[in-house]
């Protein structure tokens, strides 16, 4: 699947030809280093290695691992190869290491912010179309767990599903029906009348959706640890700690994915001997 994807970013960089490299070209060999022009925690380095090696392959001279807290100026990746190789892979192995370095770094910010808490920082599916899996292994990196994948690896009533079924007992009772106990069932809970729901309700998992933080305390004292609990909504770097409650297992950050900035990293190149 990597490969693939690979594959596809380049086509669309690429398409028939890179008809300014493919001018220039005479057989010659360069080093290329990517370089740090800020400090952050790096992500993508392997799958930048793995887009050269896509186009012809080059020598690995040096590359820092990913989770590596890294600062400006500082090399991350070494390698030697054909210039037209190093040229046509230069723009999407950096896009790949930028976009998922920015995420590592946001998500360390976050779990950093969790330390002592026992609570664990989840992703979303707020994710770049056709960037998930990178971008879901760029919180990994960070210190960040993935929450679901995609539809099919775990159940996750909504607000839309509660209004197909006409609430969430007939929505729990339907899935159950269904699959039985084969998949986790998680409830996405926007007030205190809807936990009282739920609660009776076979299910292994509450999100507690835009509660406040005396909310979230009103309702763990009604939950009393029957089920897991996350909490989601409107949280970032400077209010996380108001949310960091005793009792809630989980909070959720589609931020870490859709809004982290990319970190500003170049690629030099320099003739071999």
């Amino acid at each position: 699947m990597v490969e693939r994807l690979l594959f596809n970013f380049l086509e669309e960089d690429i398409g028939h030809s890179d008809i300014t490299t493919e001018s220039i070209y005479r057989g010659e060999r360069l080093k290329a280093v990517i370089i740090a022009k800020e400090e952050g925690v790096l992500a993508g380095v392997n799958f930048a290695v793995k887009v050269f090696n896509l186009l012809g392959g080059v020598k690995l001279i040096k590359a820092l691992e990913d989770g590596t807290e890294f600062i400006k100026g500082e090399e991350l990746l070494v390698i030697e190869g054909p210039a037209d190789v190093l040229l046509k892979g230069e723009r999407v192995a950096l896009n790949i290491m930028q976009r998922l370095s920015g995420i590592a770094t946001n998500t360390r910010k976050f779990v950093k912010a969790l330390e002592g808490t026992g609570i664990k920082l989840l992703d979303t599916r707020k994710t770049t179309p056709g960037m998930r899996y990178f971008e879901k292994y760029a919180v990994r990196v960070g210190g960040g767990l993935n929450h679901r994948f995609g539809l099919y690896d775990m159940v996750l009533i909504k607000d839309n599903h509660k209004v197909m079924a006409g609430g969430i007992k007939e929505a729990v009772r339907r899935v159950r029906e269904v699959l039985g106990p084969a998949y986790k069932v998680e409830v996405e809970i926007e007030n205190l009348a809807e936990l009282e729901e739920a609660l009776e309700c076979d299910i292994d998992m509450v999100l507690l959706d835009n509660f406040s933080p005396e909310d979230i305390k009103r309702a763990l004292k009604m939950i009393r640890g029957r089920f897991l609990v996350e909490v989601s909504g409107n949280i970032n770097l400077e209010n996380i700690k108001e949310y960091a409650i005793e009792g809630v297992n989980f909070i959720s950050s589609g931020a870490i994915t859709h809004s982290s900035k990319w970190l500003d990293l170049s690629m030099r190149v320099f003739k071999t001997e």
